[in-house]
């Protein structure tokens, strides 16, 4: 079997998956360091893949999705290096066997061709997939598996940073939802405008692309870091798929091996 590494790496943190065969072994989530060099990476992986009585000279492969450019040349020195082999770095020229049917699909990120085409493949078409993220992506996948486009929004805890830089007398709060929707603490006055309303930023524009999408209303589905946070609490979304990106690099590695 084959040792593939797989590698999301987002502006707050890398998602790595460590996969036998088509068999997702085990998965982690670090900070994002963008400073990082290729031997930095290369311990850290290498402990990470301990843990699972593995190392990095198992690994076969690394596949690598990067929205971070210099984390990109990293990954991708560390293949060279430690793996004596190229990464497979998603983007132009990469096979997909996802349709972009967008005005300039260049600007498509390889996460939101990773969803597109794990969710297709896993839940079938029409289907959205909600990436709970630095930014929260909304992705709009036809029932051929085309990307026909979407939304983004700021994230979670961007949108409730953005509110503790810029009010002097607010703190910092857990972003879970409260009891009620009527706060009667500062705290929970809070997290029900911040938690809450994030919700209602979901459910929203989750109506306005089922509307736009018709006739056939689609599967909703979410990921992401924060999509435990937010799933539950809004309608429409109907079940949390935690490492559908990872999945989706390891089926574009397959496409391309």
């Amino acid at each position: 079997m084959t040792t593939l590494l797989a590698a999301d790496v987002g502006n707050t943190n890398v998602v790595l998956g460590a996969y036998d065969g088509t068999t997702l072994v085990s998965t982690w989530r670090t900070a994002t360091r963008a400073d990082q060099t290729e031997d930095e990476l290369a311990v850290m992986v290498d402990a990470l893949l301990g843990r699972e009585d593995l190392s990095l000279e198992d690994v076969d492969a690394l596949v690598l999705g990067s929205v971070v450019p210099p984390l990109t040349a990293s990954f991708t020195r560390l293949a060279e290096r430690y793996l004596d082999r190229p990464a497979l770095v998603i983007g132009p020229g990469v096979k997909t066997g996802v349709r972009l049917r967008v005005d300039n699909p260049s600007e498509v990120g390889a996460d939101r061709i990773a969803n597109t085409l794990a969710a297709h493949r896993r839940y079938g078409g029409p289907v959205i997939v909600v990436d709970f993220g630095t930014t929260t992506n909304f992705d709009v996948v036809s029932a051929e598996g085309d990307f026909l486009g979407g939304a983004f929004a700021p994230g979670l805890e961007v949108s409730a940073e953005s509110l503790f830089g810029r009010a002097a007398r607010l703190f910092r709060v857990p972003l879970t939802p409260p009891a009620n929707a009527i706060g009667k603490n500062t705290a929970d006055c809070l997290r029900s405008g911040i938690v809450f309303g994030y919700v209602g930023l979901v459910e929203g524009l989750l109506v306005r692309l089922i509307a736009e999408l018709g006739p056939v209303t689609p599967r909703v589905l979410a990921t992401g870091g924060l999509a435990a946070t937010i799933a539950p609490l809004a309608k429409g979304i109907e079940l949390v798929d935690e490492d559908l990106t990872l999945e989706g690099l390891r089926l574009l590695w397959e496409l391309n091996a």
